[in-house]
């Protein structure tokens, strides 16, 4: 018996079927994709730059959304939604609301399995959306990160070497604040 054929789906039936499904899915130009557990390092590196970022986004009318909001990339030729680890928006949103089109800053948090998305097709993705300042990749295997940051003229790229400081809430991290409690 042969596999059966893969199966596209429209943005439409992607957004009704998450509703419904058991395990989050990223959506890449009609292909689902689902995404895996984290580990404790993951966990711990995420929590620690969310409490970072809770207090100054909220003073600054923005909301910082952990793991579970879908981030929307559409331009001419794909559509596509993904799930940061973190991201910070200023927008104003419904209570029902499941997706965000203007973050302001988003984070994700390297492992071997999503590194190379992470740092190649995400990459492209995310700076290619108008609202957004920042984006912030922090290594769950070792002390590293580096950003992305939008610059009158364009992008720039920059190893964190003690400090970052964020983008749209203006808050400054070292990486013993972002590796607190992980054993690395």
């Amino acid at each position: 018996m042969s596999d059966p054929a893969l199966r596209t789906l429209t943005e439409e039936e992607y957004l009704r079927t998450e509703e419904e499904s058991p395990v989050r899915r990223e959506y890449v130009d009609g292909f689902v994709y689902a995404q895996a557990g984290a580990t404790n390092a993951h966990n711990l590196i995420t929590s620690n730059i969310h409490v970072s970022l809770y207090r100054p986004a909220r003073d600054s009318s923005c909301r910082v959304y952990q793991s579970d909001m879908k981030v929307h990339v559409q331009r001419i030729d794909t559509k596509r939604f993904y799930y940061p680890d973190l991201v910070v928006s200023c927008e104003e949103l419904s209570n029902k609301a499941t997706a965000l089109e203007e973050p302001c800053l988003i984070v994700e948090i390297l492992s071997a399995g999503t590194r190379q998305v992470d740092m190649t097709y995400k990459v492209k993705d995310y700076l290619g959306l108008p609202s957004l300042q920042g984006y912030l990749m922090v290594d769950s295997e070792n002390q590293a990160a580096e950003i992305y940051r939008r610059l009158p003229n364009g992008w720039t790229q920059e190893t964190v070497q003690s400090r970052v400081k964020l983008p749209c809430v203006n808050v400054e991290l070292s990486l013993d604040e972002i590796y607190e409690g992980v054993n690395l």
